[in-house]
Parts: structure tokens; C-alpha cells; sequence
């Protein structure tokens, strides 16, 4: 078998590979580059040398990618549905596969074969397994690990909606897309402040917030000085002092309410015949009323938006002006570009343009056709891509810079529910348009800039991203229809068994989103009808919140942590709450802190070696005893010793009861 000191292929080899690469650098040349990186993390992890001759998109990569890929995306959305949801990483199939790439270099036959009627050969073992191979191999496994939005809009309208989708339909869009309460109130890590709750468990630091191994330091300073500023001085003070009526309803809740603290019946509001709002059911039974948290989630989301143009366009203007200039004149050139220039040719602009306009033809098909049961207009397809267009630059920036990713959920959701209000399942198509085009273009990035630190070919790269997205989609399709059509009551926490996991957390907040900015509208919540019309300030709050940070570092240039501060991720820092607690950031919190800046300063050696490492490890430790309990133990109904650390919560119930005197309840006592 091939031992780790093989992966890197002798260079006098020449591959009959699926390749088709210049080869015109040798590595002896390409040491003699100066590693002239200007990022420090970079220049102390990636190698600055470039072997050309090593095959790519080999027979191992087809076979175990597209295995990853399948694996992935089908543990994913089956884990999802769960009340604590697992995400399994692209990490856990990288650890696998480099034994079995390993095995198949040592048992496959090396001959050429040759298709029949084709001139065309490969080899099923061009060698020993290469870090090529297992970086294409990654990115197929992480198209496989990256869930499918629109698999929210099929859920809600089977489990929520209670109505029928076409599959087909369904199938494309997803192609293309204690006693005391106040104690308890401050106590809960799940559902309220968190405060002194921590927990040991690689899960809850990383399921929510990504690794913190692999976050900046900068950055989560940032998310914790937002996430502190928001759950310990804003929310306290405005629901202890009942602003928006808040005491009638949890503290701390991503579900819709109506005036007397009740869970809002949507059915009382929508036409069942054409699935749309009913004006006058609506005057007649109650406005939709939100929990102070989610009131302020959606002021924060206003304002992150804002703030992230201005951030932008304030610290990273002209450095965009500079670099698009020395792109157009072939003029940027740090080492590993110079690398993959001599090496590599470019994907042709072609390829992007027939997937565009293929894409955006399946997707009106699929809005306009099946009797329009997605109720989106073509123009919806064409508004949202303009939108993903607009904010891809922006949002990439400050992903690429921070590893926190704010998002186009919201002002997708106002703008569709101001031009085309009363449609659900309109708003929440647009939504995924638009929002998923934006995420998955900076997810395409970045497997792009992985494969051109570690020298992989980009056309491989391209066709291994396009072949997984439409692998994947369909897997997570097939697996989402099977458990919604199979899983009784799924989705619905008080009707199914007792210590059932399938209780849907993310589609749960999908939903009543579809409610807030479909059935009911913006008008009706954030605009002159509604009771949130003061949460549009935060637009203006997030647009001057970069600026004072700008003008003092200009003031100060010598005060390099001026810089550091950026005001998107400290207002969007809780956007990934209430699906996360508090629990779960200061259990991130304080394993970043620790080891991006006390490690990384007192240890850099170490760090550089093995921090990335012992988060890859982490990561598919806690994935692969996940699957092993599940396949071993849980599908057989053996659920272990029944203890009080068994329960899916922190046995704090009384969390999310309203304190507003004569509020009713499940399971609360009545405040008099």
C-alpha cells in the first residue's frame, strides 16, 4: 500500500488521465518562487510549489467523490430534521478517503483500458493517490455537505401547509436553488440568556458557528462583542421593560404569536382555496405578534445589510478598484497565481454562460409550470438574480475576510413581500433564489481558492463542483421526500412520541418567516399597518455604524486594531439564533479565544501544524460517532441509561413561558 510520503507523484510520470492540462513548469522551477503571500496564515499553511504533472480527475476521484458526495448529502438532510441537528463535514470524508485512495492505488490494475468505439484511454491506477486527488475528492464530498435551501420550501409545504407539490417540482427547485420563570429565563442555554451555561461537546461549538479553530481571532472577538451587546444589555432591558408588550410572550422565540400570547393560527388568515391572503379574516382575528428577540433579529439583519455596503465601500473601495485594474491588466500576481498561470489553463467564460442560462430556464419552468404551485412570476427569477449579482461582491468580502457570512434572506423577503404580497410560497421561492444564488457563487469561490492554493487544475475543479451540485441536489431531495412522506407527524414536536428527534428546528423558523413576509407581508409587520415600523431605523444605524470606525482608524493608522473592528459581523453576530443558544457561543467563544490568540501567539509553530488538523479532527470524531450511535443503537430503539443528561434540553422548561399577567401557556404557571 502506499505510505503517506507517496502522495506526491514523481514528476518524470505522464498520465493518461480525464486531464487535458499543460504541463509546462517543473517542480525545481517552482521552488525558486518567493513566497511573497501577504497573508500570514497563508504563508505559514500553503506550499509554494506546484508539481503539474500529478494527475487530477482520475478514475479515484470519480468513484470516491461521487460516494462522498452521495454520503454526505444524504446523512445531512436525514441528521437535519433532528431536534439538535448534526452537520457532517466535508472533513470526516477526507479522513476516510485517503485509505481507501490509498488501497485503490495498491490493488487496482495499471493498464490502460480503453472504451469501446473511442479512442479515448484511462488508467484506473495512474500512480500512487495523490493531494490533487484528495482535494477534488473534498470539494465533491463538500457539495455533499452543503444543504439544500430549497428542501426548506418542500418541508413547509408538506408539514407546515399541510398541501400538495408536484415531486418534479419539488425536485427542480431543489436543483436549482427550575420553578422560577425569570431564573430559568436567565439560566437557559437553548432558550434564553445563557448566562453561566456551558457545554463540553464539540457539537454545540461548531454546529452553528463553524469551527473556531478555523475563524480568525478578529472575528470572534467581533461575534461575541455583538452576541454580548444584544443578549445581555438590549434584550434584557426592553423585555423587562415590556417594550412591544414583550412579557406576553417568550423571551426568546422564533415562532408567531397573536395579541393574548396564543400561537397564531395561519390557517385563520389564508384563503384555502388559492393560498392567499384574506384581508378580512385577518382584520377580524388578530395582527402577527414576535418575540423581542426575533423583533431585533430582524432590526439587526435591516441593519447588517446596510452596514455591510458601507463597510465595504469604506475599507476595501479601493483595494477593489486597485485589484480589478490589475486583473484586467494581468498585473496581479502574488506566488501562487504565478503558479497556476504557467500551469494551468482558465475555465472559459462559455462554461459559466450555458449553466446561467440553463439554470435560469429550469427555473422559470419550474415557478411557472406544475400550476404554478410556487406562485413566483418569471420576473421573480430575473429580480432575484440581480440581487445575488448586487450582493455577491459585498458579502464575499467580508466571508472571505472574517469567515462569517451575512446573508440575503431578509432583504429578499421585504422586497417580494412589498411587490408581490399574500403569497407564501412566492416569498419564500424568491427568497431562496435569490439568497441561495448569492451563497453558493462565494461557496464556488471558495473551492476555487482551495484548489489554487493546493495547484489543482480549474477545469477539474468546475466539472467536480458542477457533477456534485447535481448529485447532491438529488440526494437531498430523495431523502427529504422519503422522511416527509414517511415519518408520522414529523416536524410537529407536541404530537410526536415522547423523545422523538424529528422536530425540524430550521424549518420551523423557515416557516413562520413564510407567515411574517409571505401571508401577512412587511406592510403589515415592519411597515405604516404593521407594529414594527421603527425596526426600518436600523437601516440607517447599520449604514453610519462602519463610518466612526473608518474616520478612527484614519485618525489613528498606528492603532492596527481600529481596523479590526467590523461592524456586519457584530450586527449580525446572533443571525444564526434562536436555531442556536447562548450555550453554543461561549463554548465557541472561548475555544477560538484560546487558540487563535494564546496558542497562536505563544505556540505559532504548533499552531501552523496542527491547529487546523485537531479541527478536521474534531469535526469527524463527533461525525463518526454520530452515524456509529444512530446505525448502532438508535434505529434499533436502544437509547442507552435513561438519566436526566439524556433529555434533548437543558431542563430549564420554564424558559419560554411569557411573565405579562393572565397569558395562558402549555406548561407555564399564570402570573396574576
Amino acid at each position: 500500500m502506499a505510505g503517506a510520503d507517496e502522495l506526491e507523484f514523481p514528476s518524470s510520470y505522464q498520465p493518461h488521465t480525464l486531464d487535458s492540462e499543460p504541463a509546462t513548469t517543473t517542480p525545481a522551477q517552482s521552488q525558486e518562487e518567493v513566497n511573497d503571500n501577504p497573508i500570514d496564515q497563508v504563508r505559514l499553511t500553503v506550499p509554494t510549489t506546484d508539481d503539474p504533472t500529478l494527475p487530477a480527475l482520475t478514475f479515484r476521484t470519480w468513484v470516491l467523490g461521487i460516494i462522498s458526495c452521495f454520503a454526505l448529502a444524504f446523512l445531512n438532510q436525514f441528521f437535519g430534521y433532528r431536534r439538535l441537528p448534526l452537520y457532517i463535514s466535508s472533513v470526516s470524508a477526507q479522513i476516510v478517503v485517503l485509505p481507501l485512495g490509498q488501497l485503490m492505488a495498491a490493488t487496482l490494475p495499471t493498464q490502460k483500458l480503453r472504451l469501446p468505439g473511442m479512442k479515448w484511454s484511462f488508467s484506473m491506477n495512474p500512480g500512487p493517490f495523490n493531494i490533487k486527488e484528495h482535494v477534488l475528492i473534498t470539494i465533491f464530498a463538500g457539495t455533499g455537505s452543503n444543504s439544500v435551501y430549497a428542501v426548506n420550501i418542500i418541508t413547509i409545504v408538506k408539514a407546515f401547509y399541510f398541501r400538495p407539490i408536484y415531486p418534479m417540482a419539488a425536485f427542480l427547485l431543489s436543483l436549482t436553488t427550575q420553578d422560577s420563570v425569570t431564573m430559568q429565563q436567565i439560566g437557559s442555554g437553548q432558550l434564553g440568556l445563557g448566562v453561566g451555561s456551558f457545554a463540553f461537546d464539540w457539537a454545540a461549538a461548531a454546529s452553528f458557528l463553524q469551527s473556531p479553530l478555523a475563524t480568525p481571532g478578529f472575528a470572534i472577538i467581533n461575534v461575541m462583542v455583538g452576541f454580548i451587546i444584544v443578549i445581555y444589555i438590549l434584550l434584557p432591558i426592553t423585555y423587562w421593560a415590556n417594550t412591544y408588550e414583550a412579557k406576553k410572550f417568550p423571551i426568546f422565540s422564533p415562532h408567531v404569536f397573536s395579541y393574548d400570547g396564543q400561537p397564531y393560527n395561519v390557517s385563520r388568515i389564508l384563503n384555502s382555496t388559492t393560498f392567499t391572503f384574506d384581508q378580512e379574516a385577518y382584520d377580524n382575528y388578530s395582527k402577527v405578534h414576535l418575540s423581542i428577540f426575533f423583533i431585533f433579529a430582524y432590526g439587526l439583519s435591516f441593519a447588517t445589510l446596510a452596514a455591510t455596503l458601507t463597510h465595504v465601500a469604506l475599507f476595501h473601495g479601493r483595494s477593489i478598484w486597485q485589484q480589478t485594474r490589475d486583473m484586467l491588466r494581468n498585473q496581479y500576481n502574488d506566488v501562487h497565481t504565478r503558479l497556476m498561470k504557467k500551469n494551468y489553463s482558465v475555465v472559459p467564460q462559455w462554461w459559466f454562460y450555458i449553466i446561467l442560462a440553463a439554470v435560469a430556464a429550469l427555473s422559470m419552468l419550474t415557478c411557472e409550470g406544475f400550476d404554478k404551485q410556487l406562485q413566483l412570476p418569471y420576473w421573480g427569477i430575473i429580480l432575484a438574480m440581480g440581487l445575488a449579482f448586487l450582493f455577491t461582491l459585498p458579502i464575499g468580502i467580508i466571508t472571505a475576510t472574517t469567515n462569517q457570512q451575512p446573508g440575503l434572506n431578509v432583504i429578499t423577503e421585504l422586497i417580494i413581500g412589498y411587490l408581490y404580497p399574500g403569497k407564501p410560497l412566492a416569498n419564500v421561492a424568491f427568497k431562496t433564489y435569490g439568497y441561495v444564488s448569492m451563497s453558493q457563487a462565494i461557496m464556488f469561490l471558495a473551492d476555487f481558492k482551495l484548489g489554487h492554493y493546493m495547484k489543482v487544475p480549474p477545469k477539474s475543479m468546475f466539472i467536480v463542483q458542477l457533477v456534485g451540485t447535481i448529485l447532491s441536489s438529488s440526494v437531498y431531495f430523495g431523502t427529504a421526500w422519503w422522511l416527509l412522506t414517511t415519518v408520522k407527524h414529523i416536524c410537529h414536536p407536541k404530537l410526536l412520541p415522547e423523545g422523538s428527534p424529528w422536530t425540524c428546528p430550521g424549518d420551523d423558523i423557515f416557516y413562520n418567516a413564510s407567515i411574517i413576509w409571505g401571508v401577512v407581508g412587511p406592510l403589515r409587520m415592519f411597515g405604516s399597518l404593521g407594529l414594527y415600523a421603527k425596526m426600518n431605523y436600523f437601516f440607517l444605524i447599520g449604514a453610519l455604524a462602519p463610518v466612526p470606525v473608518w474616520v478612527l482608524s484614519r485618525m489613528f493608522p498606528k492603532q492596527k486594531w481600529i481596523s479590526l473592528i467590523n461592524m456586519p459581523v457584530i450586527l449580525s453576530a446572533t443571525s444564526v439564533m434562536p436555531q442556536a443558544g447562548a450555550v453554543n457561543f461561549w463554548c465557541w467563544g472561548v475555544v477560538g479565544i484560546f487558540f487563535n490568540f494564546y496558542v497562536y501567539r505563544k505556540f505559532r509553530s504548533w499552531w501552523a501544524r496542527h491547529n487546523y488538523v485537531l479541527s478536521a479532527a474534531l469535526d469527524a470524531g463527533v461525525a463518526f460517532c454520530a452515524i456509529l450511535a444512530y446505525v448502532g443503537l438508535q434505529m434499533h430503539d436502544k437509547l442507552g441509561i435513561q438519566w436526566w443528561g439524556l433529555e434533548l434540553d437543558d431542563h430549564c422548561p420554564l424558559a419560554s413561558c411569557p411573565t405579562a399577567p393572565g397569558v395562558l401557556a402549555d406548561g407555564c404557571p399564570v402570573f396574576s
